[in-house]
């Protein structure tokens, strides 16, 4: 029973954030990615970190294009998921390898998958956090199972608008807690 409550609460809190993240204008969202990756860029774990795993920000999410960039001109290595399936791999990023994919997302085209074991640290989206590293996801698991396999072991950011973080949010079994919470 407890898991049908979970999935009810889930699916209402999403339908609650969506609508709180639509009123945010262009203008906010851009000013809260500068903030939240300029905090992220003073975290040890980036100083340290080789490899760093970001996402293709939907129009709802965190926007990354432009830390993508600046991480990639500065000589680091960059990469972003793509959806195969139910699978979500990781490939190199450079500029002239994105194209549409799962969702109408841009996803790097790359050939060789790179390893989790590769990946120091993860940005990770969501839904809602907690400050305690809850999250909740847009319902398809691919960061759970991504974050679970064998030999992932990068340190993990979630990132978020200020109207995505609650004091507490359900859980289940399987769902993957972050590191860090960083929100703007």
């Amino acid at each position: 029973m407890q898991n049908i409550d979970n999935k009810t609460i889930k699916q209402e809190l999403r339908r609650e954030v969506r609508s709180r993240v639509k009123q945010l204008s262009a203008e906010q969202k851009s000013n809260a990615s500068r903030d939240v990756f300029d905090r992220v860029e003073r975290l040890e774990a980036f100083a340290s970190a080789r490899c760093i795993a970001l996402y293709a920000a939907l129009p709802d999410e965190v926007p990354t294009s432009e830390v993508i960039e600046r991480w990639y001109a500065a000589g680091r290595r960059v990469v972003l998921p793509r959806v195969e399936g139910e699978v979500m791999r990781y490939y190199d990023y450079t500029p002239s390898s994105l194209q549409s994919g799962y969702c109408g997302i841009d996803e790097p085209m790359g050939d060789e998958e790179v390893t989790p074991s590769d990946i120091d640290m993860i940005i990770v989206p969501a839904r809602a956090f907690t400050t305690a590293g809850v999250r909740m996801g847009r319902g398809g698991g691919f960061y759970d199972r991504y974050m679970s396999l064998e030999g992932f072991r990068a340190y993990k950011v979630g990132v978020a608008f200020e109207c995505q973080i609650f004091e507490e949010l359900p859980s289940d079994p399987h769902d993957i807690m972050v590191d860090e919470v960083i929100y703007a």
